[in-house]
């Protein structure tokens, strides 16, 4: 087994073929953990901070072996306007789940908490399966609506 410490920067370097070692969000968010390449290579984790998908976490010869992480099912919620991206992320805030945002929606775990809390509020959105990257959370812990919104405004 192949122990990973640290990322070495492999910019520049050119490789005859990547080789994916595919892993779930939950094992992907631990600093700590084992899995297998889809090659058959071994590899142990032990790094300052997880890792994050299409990542490159170790090359030799000419490979380079890469995270792929497996989708998800998700639930896309559309927002028309900051406004809304401020209060739907709140809602869904609020229930501790972790969100993913772009421009036009934000991509929530597919739990049913969830979906209640959609269907009750009266929320569109879309089922999906997607690879799902959640905001990283700081320490600190608010249900500050105005802050979130604040935020929003920004873009």
């Amino acid at each position: 087994m192949k122990l990973i410490r640290e990322l070495h920067a492999i910019a520049g370097e050119t490789f005859d073929r990547s080789i994916s070692l595919t892993v779930e969000r939950r094992v992907l968010a631990k600093r700590r953990w084992r899995g297998q390449a889809e090659d058959g290579t071994d590899f142990g984790f032990d790094l300052q901070a997880p890792l994050r998908h299409g990542i490159c976490f170790h090359a030799e010869e000419d490979r380079n072996y890469v995270i792929d992480q497996k989708p998800e099912e998700v639930f896309r919620v559309p927002y028309p306007n900051q406004r809304e991206a401020a209060h739907r992320a709140w809602q869904v805030g609020n229930l501790h789940f972790p969100a993913q945002f772009a421009e036009t929606h934000l991509l929530v775990e597919g739990d049913l908490a969830v979906r209640h809390m959609l269907d009750r509020n009266g929320i569109p959105f879309v089922e999906s399966i997607e690879v799902f990257q959640p905001v990283m959370a700081a320490s600190a812990h608010r249900h500050d609506y105005g802050k979130i919104l604040n935020y929003f405004n920004r873009w």
